[in-house]
């Protein structure tokens, strides 16, 4: 019974093996063209920034007085 079930495992897996090793990555996607924006959000990155910068200087000035 035991022999039956390795053999039955072997069969299996031996094809399993060579497959996986065959198997190669894809190739890298092409560079991106020059010029253009990390993403879409640069706007937005652009907003948070400001509200930052204007978010302290407003408590700064209250700190202060």
């Amino acid at each position: 019974m035991i022999k039956k079930i390795t053999l039955i495992v072997i069969v299996f897996m031996v094809p399993f093996f060579g497959f996986s090793q065959t198997m190669t990555p894809p190739p890298a996607g092409p560079p991106p063209p020059p010029g253009l924006p990390i993403d879409n959000l640069i706007g937005m990155l652009f907003l948070i920034s400001l509200g930052l910068i204007y978010g302290s200087k407003k408590i700064l000035k209250d700190s202060s007085s």
